[in-house]
């Protein structure tokens, strides 16, 4: 199996980059767990994704182009629920966030000098994370008022309940 790796590769640096791999893919998998859950608390007339299609993000390569779709259609998603329940939140939640790691995760898999890798490497883990913990605040806010009205609630319109 060594045989295809270069020359000056050890057995060593092959079994620390298979682990990071591994860990790298469940990293990945709890990632699309979370998108998951939070499209499930999605009603289906406000979805632009499906929960199932959340976890394209774990399929490697595939995800460098499936990051930028989760991030818009995350955030039109989000956005319709939030709207149909009369929840104030940003427009478009989390989209900034994960257009930002998108960029950053596809610009840590284009070959470039090491230095500029490392910074975009930086980034791409501060952007990731931060991006993570907003679809999981935006999460938790849902799953409180699922919770709380039902899934099937929609805010009544104020201007019609007042005639």
């Amino acid at each position: 199996m060594l045989d295809i790796l270069p020359q000056n590769i050890t057995d060593d640096m092959a079994l620390y980059m298979l682990i990071g791999g591994i860990i790298r893919i469940i990293i990945w998998i709890f990632f699309a767990l979370t998108l998951y859950r939070t499209l499930k608390l999605v009603k289906k007339e406000n979805l632009c994704i499906l929960p199932s299609q959340a976890w394209f993000v774990a399929v490697p390569l595939f995800n460098i182009y499936w990051n930028f779709e989760v991030a818009k259609r995350l955030a039109d998603s989000l956005n319709n629920e939030f709207y149909d329940r009369k929840v104030e939140v940003e427009e478009r939640p989390t989209q900034k966030w994960g257009l930002i790691f998108a960029w950053t995760f596809l610009l840590s898999n284009i070959p470039l000098p090491l230095f500029i890798l490392t910074i975009i490497g930086i980034l791409h883990l501060v952007y990731f994370i931060t991006y993570w913990v907003k679809v999981h605040e935006y999460k938790t806010l849902l799953r409180m008022h699922v919770e709380h009205y039902g899934k099937d609630f929609v805010a009544e319109n104020k201007d019609e309940t007042e005639m």
